[in-house]
C-alpha cells in the first residue's frame, strides 16, 4: 500500500508540477497583466504585459507594439521579467531532475539513494520556481491596487486593473509549490531496496572469509 501511495505521490506532483511551469510560462509571455479600463471607450481596450503593450479595437482587432527599453519600464515590470525567467528555468531544471528520480523509470534500480536525492532536489527546485512566480505576480498586484485607489489621480483618469496573466501566475506558483511538496513527501517515504539474493550471499561469503582469516591469524 505504501508503494501504492508513494506511485500516487509521484505522478501527481510532477504532473502539477509540469502544469505550474506550463502556466509560468504562458504568464512570462502573455500581454494581459494589466488591463486598463476606459469607461468612455468601451470600443477599445488596452492591456500591459511584461514584453509590449496591446490596444484592442473592434474594427482593427488587435495590435501590438514591444517595449523599446528595458530600463523605460516601471521597477515592477523589470524585476518581474527577471524573477519569469527565473522561474522558467528552475521549473524546466526541475522537471529534468525530478524526472530521473522516478520509481516508474527502470534506470538505476539499484541505487535508491541517488533517486531519493534527485525528487528531493527536484522538489526544492519547484518549490524555488513557485516563489519566483509568485513573487513578481503578487507585486504588480499590490502596486496596481495602490495605483487603482490613490486618490490623488483625478478620477476621470482611466485606471489599470488586475489582467488574466496575474491570476495564472498564482495558478501556476501554487501547483508548482504543491507538486514539490508531494515529490519530497514521496522521497522521504522512499525506503532503502533490501538486498537481492546474490548480494545476500556475497556478503555472506565475504564475512566468512574475513572471520577465517583472522582465526589463521
Amino acid at each position: 500500500m505504501a508503494l501504492v501511495f508513494r506511485a500516487v505521490a509521484q505522478f501527481a506532483g510532477i504532473s502539477l508540477s509540469l502544469l505550474g511551469w506550463v502556466l509560468s510560462c504562458l504568464t512570462n509571455y502573455l500581454p494581459q497583466w494589466k488591463n486598463l479600463n476606459l469607461d468612455l471607450n468601451d470600443l477599445e481596450n488596452w492591456t500591459m504585459g511584461l514584453w509590449q503593450a496591446c490596444v484592442i479595437q473592434e474594427e482593427v482587432g488587435r495590435q501590438c507594439k514591444a517595449f523599446d527599453s528595458f530600463l523605460a519600464l516601471p521597477a515592477e515590470l523589470r524585476i518581474s521579467r527577471i524573477l519569469m525567467f527565473l522561474s522558467n528555468g528552475l521549473g524546466l531544471l526541475g522537471l529534468l531532475v525530478s524526472g530521473s528520480g522516478l520509481d516508474c523509470l527502470r534506470t538505476g534500480e539499484t541505487r535508491r539513494g541517488l533517486k531519493k536525492g534527485l525528487l528531493i532536489l527536484g522538489g526544492i527546485l519547484f518549490w524555488s520556481a513557485g516563489l519566483s512566480a509568485l513573487a513578481p505576480v503578487s507585486w504588480v498586484a499590490c502596486k496596481t491596487v495602490q495605483e487603482f485607489w490613490d486618490e490623488t489621480v483625478p478620477e476621470i483618469v482611466p485606471r489599470w486593473e488586475f489582467g488574466e496573466a496575474l491570476f495564472l501566475g498564482w495558478f501556476a506558483g501554487f501547483f508548482l509549490l504543491v507538486g514539490g511538496c508531494l515529490l519530497n513527501w514521496a522521497a522521504c517515504s522512499t525506503q532503502a531496496a533490501p538486498a537481492s539474493g546474490h548480494q545476500a550471499a556475497a556478503e555472506t561469503r565475504y564475512h566468512r572469509q574475513h572471520r577465517e582469516m583472522h582465526k589463521a591469524i
